[in-house]
């Protein structure tokens, strides 16, 4: 199969060529996956030749832990999720490193499009601590190829405030790329930053250090502290290649080969229609080397356009379908 990533990249997608491209990447995966085609026995789901992508089944995240999914014998680099203590790490088995780049290249480029940064400081203290983070990867190319000046403060925050205290009195814009916890140890440092030259993205989670806390706290915690700020939220995980991103209070948006549905939690093979909670599957074109039909642990919402919410996390006590089929 001939994959054309570079179209699906750079001519947006109608949702008539999305369908097109989803039915054949995965008439491809049936074949080559071998994890999904058992998923898909499991399932029934023999049938190569379905005609809509609500058809399309999903394959548990969790997969990613147990198994090495994948659809092609080789691969160029591998990602590895956190793991908490005595838990399995996802591996994300890339095909080409080249069209990962492409991707986080592409989507961070349509969505700051008309942006302009002079600078970016990444605290990403829980990411730095470990091998094998394609949130890293992503943060150091954009660094050194899009904005050209940056660094990673790991967990020295009275350094990073000094920077950010200098950069914005000297009118410079700067791009923070912030874990959840590190940005809210952040905001208990006093500091004389001008926070209308910072625009943030917080990238989600406390790693452990800390309550879960909603996006919605989390975004009121930073605009409070950080008077001035523009916030965005970045929506991206290691077995995906691609990221969605919304600004406060915001749902997230996808970029053109990306598309969620909301599945019943009870239920793998029942999707829900607009504004109904369960949960977030994601079809990501740009996951032709692995799989690119996921459901998530996530739990939320789709409103009319397509975009999303991002309520918490499943209770597997009602994941019934899924957990018995596993």
């Amino acid at each position: 199969m001939m994959i054309p990533s570079d179209i699906w990249l750079n001519v947006p997608l109608t949702d008539f060529k999305f369908t097109q491209f989803a039915l054949e990447v995965y008439r491809f995966q049936c074949i080559h996956n071998k994890v999904y085609a058992q998923w898909l026995h499991l399932l029934g789901r023999t049938d190569q030749n379905i005609e809509k992508v609500e058809d399309i089944p999903f394959l548990p995240i969790s997969l990613f832990k147990t198994h090495e999914v994948r659809s092609f014998p080789s691969h160029e680099i591998t990602f590895l999720s956190s793991a908490t203590t005595g838990s399995q790490q996802s591996q994300h088995h890339i095909h080409k490193a080249s069209d990962y780049i492409d991707t986080f290249t592409r989507g961070f480029r349509d969505y700051f499009k008309g942006r302009r940064f002079d600078y970016l400081a990444a605290l990403l203290p829980s990411y730095l601590d470990r091998s094998g983070s394609g949130l890293i990867y992503m943060v150091e190319h954009l660094m050194a190829h899009e904005i050209g000046q940056g660094d990673f403060y790991n967990r020295d925050f009275l350094r990073l405030v000094e920077d950010l205290e200098r950069l914005s009195s000297s009118g410079k814009r700067v791009l923070l790329f912030g874990v959840t916890f590190g940005l809210l140890a952040l905001t208990e440092i006093p500091n004389k930053i001008d926070w209308n030259y910072i625009e943030i993205v917080e990238t989600g989670g406390m790693k452990g250090h800390g309550k879960e806390l909603t996006r919605g706290e989390v975004t009121e915690q930073l605009v409070k502290a950080f008077p001035g700020v523009t916030l965005h939220s970045e929506y991206g995980m290691t077995e995906l290649s691609s990221q969605a991103y919304g600004t406060s209070g915001g749902n997230f948006e996808c970029p053109s080969w990306m598309r969620v549905c909301i599945q019943d939690p009870a239920d793998p093979q029942h999707l829900l229609p607009q504004g109904k909670t369960g949960r977030i599957c994601i079809i990501d074109l740009m996951n032709y080397h692995s799989c690119a039909f996921i459901a998530t642990d996530d739990l939320g919402r789709m409103d009319e356009n397509g975009n999303f919410e991002v309520l918490g996390r499943l209770d597997y006590a009602d994941v019934r379908g899924c957990n018995q089929l596993l």
